[in-house]
């Protein structure tokens, strides 16, 4: 059976320049306790087995740091939804995990981190 997981959201970086010049921006960017306990439920459902993880953001130990904003202090940047994230993936059985977010195309492991690339999924 092919299982796919999606999960969506992270922290805006640009939060404080978007409110600044009064751009949208969504309270709601990151998951939800609600949320991540539904997920969390829905995986251990399934024996936390799953062929496809798709999310926005990665799991903390996977994030690009290299090609963060020089200069930016990413000490108040909220990496709760990273830090859910690598409870997850540390848990799961899983075949591939797609996301994007950091606006670079790298692989580390089963992660693949997409921008401006497309892959396939196998049936």
């Amino acid at each position: 059976m092919d299982e796919r997981c999606g999960l969506g959201g992270a922290y805006s970086v640009d939060k404080y320049y978007r409110l600044m010049r009064g751009w949208h921006w969504f309270e709601n960017e990151q998951p939800s306790p609600e949320i991540k306990a539904f997920v969390e439920k829905q995986l251990a459902g399934r024996g936390n087995k799953i062929d496809v993880v798709l999310s926005h953001t990665a799991p903390l130990k996977y994030e690009p740091t290299e090609v963060f904003i020089q200069g930016f202090d990413q000490s108040g940047v909220d990496k709760s939804t990273e830090k859910w994230l690598d409870d997850i993936e540390t848990k799961l059985n899983y075949k591939k995990w797609y996301c994007g977010h950091y606006h670079t195309a790298k692989k580390i492991d089963k992660l693949q981190l997409m921008f401006k690339n497309i892959d396939t999924f196998d049936k």
